[in-house]
């Protein structure tokens, strides 16, 4: 295989510091953490003073689950492929060949320009996006990294002599 040009995937605290439902659980648990504390402090955990644990291991599971996808899931840029790993215990490999990428897009709120994080989508004429485009959420410096994906594929159409022609019908 291709030696790996880059390697990256979703970004846990881009996604806590960089979108709305990350601000939502890290209120969630530092208001559980913090009703805990007061309650405990006063010394009556009675009444409502369930809530306040209950927020915050609701909070730390969602934290949990987001980290545990996100390291599930790795992307790698080599020469000539984008491959998607996927998994932990069980995995999967996909590949989509660099020249057959159509469209590399990319959507941020800002929010995630504020943490340099952003969600890039795949469109290609590739068998892995045959259900639908890639989309890569959280992605660390997703600007830069879409630029550098875009030369690639040039190049990698380049180097195969492979052109792009869109046969559309016309539309009166």
């Amino acid at each position: 295989m291709a030696d790996t040009i880059d390697r990256f995937r979703s970004s846990t605290r881009g996604w806590l510091l960089g979108t709305l439902a990350g601000w939502g659980t890290l209120a969630l648990t530092l208001g559980g953490l913090l009703v805990s504390f007061y309650f405990q402090a006063q010394g009556m955990m009675t009444g409502a003073a369930w809530l306040g644990p209950v927020a915050l291991v609701t909070g730390l599971v969602l934290i949990a689950l987001r980290w545990l996808a996100n390291i599930g899931t790795g992307y790698e840029v080599t020469a000539d492929r984008l491959v998607l790993r996927q998994g932990i215990i069980a995995k999967s490999i996909d590949e989509i060949e660099l020249y057959r990428i159509k469209n590399v897009r990319i959507d941020f709120t800002i929010l995630n320009q504020m943490v340099d994080i952003g969600t890039l989508t795949i469109g290609s004429s590739d068998e892995t996006t045959a259900t639908g485009p890639l989309v890569m959420r959280d992605i660390p410096r997703a600007r830069a990294r879409r630029e550098a994906l875009r030369e690639r594929v040039n190049a990698a159409r380049q180097a195969r002599g492979v052109r792009e022609i869109d046969l559309a019908e016309d539309r009166v």
